[in-house]
């Protein structure tokens, strides 16, 4: 693997790191230039037309360019080929870590090892000794601790459940996490220095709060869209079967739009729902499904025919958002407000639409 890091590789990552970095703090970009991709990532997948997953592995034709390339690559699948870790997308991560703002003597606590390159990126800009990284997944910790020794790079690396922190190593100065929440945990929060900066994956957006006082925060979301892996838990099947047996209702509201301008805000007000979508031969959308954990389940043809069941109506809330949302909305004007008891998002104003985030950091 070691021996991938020749002048072709370093002249890649170089290029690579120049054209991601142009408008970001300088010391990112040259960590990116420092940091070996290729050790952290030595295969990824990728997915044909008809689904299946082929690998590509390290010297494999196109494998290093596409390493030093600014997308996000699937690294890991479990036993029905669905993605279960990956290598984020670099121009993401780097504004990820830019929105961090870590400078000299911070310390860093990450939710989300993964491959161990986002933990490499903090410890080449911060040392090793500052940087505190979690994952659930005890083989991912293993392998990125051996990856991270392997580029020269020793931070503290653990296995646990992300969403309680690690107290052993707290107060953290910044708190990044690499997994999808669907609120800040409470331990986040509690580990936290006066101060803090947390820089976390909420929904199909990326929040970045300041802690203002001990459990309390305000924050406001990233301009950029964002999709990571969300941690693991169990997952509920959609009724559609349930929803086909039901009296339609007719809605106005396009089924596209839950796949367009509402996808944003849809993952605020569901957060942690899933959705799918049906397409007929020539690849036109004719109906979308949303299914949220408690069994809640809505289907919307392109008729207009919308079917729901469980306890919550879900196609109810796109269209309280379709009233709201009549073009996609800048996630930077989505506010954040955060207290012991309450975490809220709200749009544009205080007083604008607001929807509270629920579940801990559960997803």
């Amino acid at each position: 693997m070691t021996g991938l890091d020749t002048r072709v590789s370093a002249a890649l990552r170089q290029r690579f790191a120049a054209e991601l970095a142009p408008r970001f703090d300088r010391g990112w970009a040259d960590a990116f230039a420092a940091v070996p991709r290729h050790l952290f990532v030595p295969r990824f997948y990728t997915q044909a037309d008809d689904r299946s997953w082929r690998a590509v592995n390290c010297g494999d034709p196109g494998y290093l360019e596409t390493i030093y390339s600014n997308q996000a690559l699937t690294t890991q699948l479990d036993e029905q080929g669905i993605p279960t870790s990956s290598s984020s997308e670099p121009a993401l991560m780097l504004e990820m870590l830019d929105a961090l703002d870590a400078q000299e003597g911070d310390t860093v606590f990450e939710l989300g090892t993964g491959t161990g390159y986002n933990a490499a990126l903090l410890s080449h800009r911060l040392g090793d000794d500052n940087v505190t990284s979690l994952d659930v997944d005890p083989f991912l910790v293993e392998t990125a601790a051996h990856r991270l020794e392997t580029a020269g790079y020793r931070p503290f690396t653990t296995t646990g459940d992300g969403a309680r922190g690690w107290s052993q190593r707290a107060p953290y100065s910044r708190i990044i996490a690499t997994a999808a929440l669907r609120a800040l945990p409470a331990a986040f929060l509690d580990q936290a220095a006066p101060g803090a900066v947390i820089v976390a994956p909420i929904g199909y957006g990326v929040l970045r709060a300041t802690v203002t006082d001990p459990g309390h925060a305000t924050g406001w979301f990233l301009p950029t869209p964002a999709h990571f892996m969300p941690r693991r838990a169990p997952t509920t099947a959609p009724a559609f079967d349930a929803a086909r047996s039901v009296k339609p209702t007719d809605t106005k509201v396009a089924p596209g739009d839950v796949l367009d301008h509402l996808r944003f805000p849809l993952s605020i007000a569901l957060p942690g729902h899933s959705s799918c979508s049906w397409r007929d031969d020539d690849g036109a959308l004719t109906a979308v499904g949303l299914w949220t954990e408690d069994g809640s389940t809505a289907t919307a043809h392109v008729s207009g025919a919308v079917r729901q069941v469980g306890p919550r109506r879900l196609w109810d809330v796109v269209e309280d958002l379709a009233a709201i949302f009549h073009a996609v909305p800048r996630r930077n004007e989505f506010r954040v407000t955060i207290t012991p008891s309450r975490q809220t998002v709200w749009y544009n104003a205080p007083g604008g639409p607001a929807w509270e985030l629920l579940g801990g950091g559960a997803s």
